[in-house]
């Protein structure tokens, strides 16, 4: 489903990203694990096309993501949840969640929206709220059914459970593990495991911009 091969990633004429290669299955979970400065939110933004490739390849589904202009990248069913969320303090919750329908000026974004509340029916009650309103927890809820709109296919979830009280973080890992029964592939991006390891089938770990992989067996 998700292919990168030999992807090299620059910041101002600095490597963050060496030779990085990993495969990703239909309706599978992985952690991309490492410390802060690791590459991890590099290589996601890569996969959105927010950073440019020096040199590699990233499929999906056999297209060619690196040909494929940034703005239209979403519209292949790639959902990203940035670490900082980027909500819209002064927009309503529901209008948060709905950019990314207008951005790509959706006349249907009403069943999909439905779905986001079916998922997560949170975000019903904090739906009128201003997005300053939210604590932190909150707008990661906001911030994950944003990335719902669009994600149908993979879904790029870079640290969801940073900073959040362990009941919300727990509310989160069940939201998310809803979504693989559904044929969707997650990637998170962490320091640890510690909320998503029951999950995940695969670990990345990424280190100085270098990828190695692991499986995970479950008990």
């Amino acid at each position: 489903m998700l292919k990168i091969s030999e992807l090299n990633v620059s910041i101002q004429s600095v490597d963050i990203l060496r030779n990085v290669s990993a495969e990703l299955p239909t309706a599978s979970m992985a952690g991309l694990v490492g410390r802060n400065g690791a590459g991890k939110t590099t290589l996601m933004k890569s996969i959105m096309g927010i950073l440019p490739a020096k040199s590699g390849s990233i499929e999906f589904y056999g297209q060619d993501l690196l040909k494929i202009p940034t703005n239209l990248r979403n519209q292949l069913g790639i959902g990203y949840m940035p670490e900082d969320r980027r909500l819209i303090p002064d927009l309503t919750v529901e209008e948060n969640i709905l950019l990314p329908m207008w951005a790509n000026k959706s006349k249907e974004p009403q069943q999909r929206l439905d779905y986001v509340y079916n998922i997560i029916p949170e975000l019903i009650q904090f739906a009128p709220r201003r997005g300053l309103q939210l604590s932190g927890g909150q707008q990661k809820l906001v911030a994950l059914g944003r990335a719902l709109m669009i994600g149908s296919k993979l879904l790029l979830l870079d640290e969801p459970f940073e900073g959040i009280a362990p009941a919300l973080a727990q509310r989160l890992a069940e939201v998310i593990s809803q979504l693989r029964s559904e044929g969707m592939a997650v990637i998170f991006s962490e320091s640890d495991l510690q909320y998503s390891r029951h999950l995940v089938q695969n670990v990345f770990e990424i280190d100085r911009g270098i990828l190695t992989s692991q499986a995970i067996q479950h008990s």
